[in-house]
């Protein structure tokens, strides 16, 4: 298994752009990605503990451990390197109030930003940054 992934819901808008995102950053290339909807990321989570039908969450598999909420974005932008390591400040503020602020976008990222009614496909340049079924 790779030892970052990314597990994103994939007919969130927000969620795909941010995925475009850390695919544009990343250009070593050690980040890979899976779609809460299938069945990879169900048997991911399960191997954590992690419920996939009640998760409302961006989770992040680093170095056989799982992050969520504040702190997995937190953590991706660290792992992004160079400017956006400095993100990284923002963990002094207490993790229930940035959870908080984190649920709330969450909450209405559907709303604000749309969804689809598939998983975006990844396209042939970074099809091998998917985790396949």
């Amino acid at each position: 298994m790779a030892p970052f992934i990314i597990l994103f819901d994939g007919v969130c808008n927000l969620c795909n752009g941010f995925v475009r995102f850390v695919i544009k950053q990343d250009t070593k290339g050690k980040i890979k990605f899976c779609s809460l909807q299938s069945q990879t990321a169900k048997s991911i989570l399960s191997a954590y503990d992690l419920n996939s039908e009640t998760l409302n969450s961006v989770v992040l598999i680093a170095n056989g451990k799982a992050y969520s909420k504040s702190d997995a974005a937190l953590k991706i932008f660290q792992l992004l390197g160079g400017f956006w390591a400095l993100t990284g400040i923002f963990f002094i503020i207490p993790r229930f109030f940035r959870n908080a602020v984190y649920n709330f976008v969450a909450k209405n990222r559907y709303r604000w930003f749309g969804s689809s009614a598939s998983c975006e496909l990844p396209s042939p340049e970074t099809e091998n940054r998917f985790l396949k079924d």
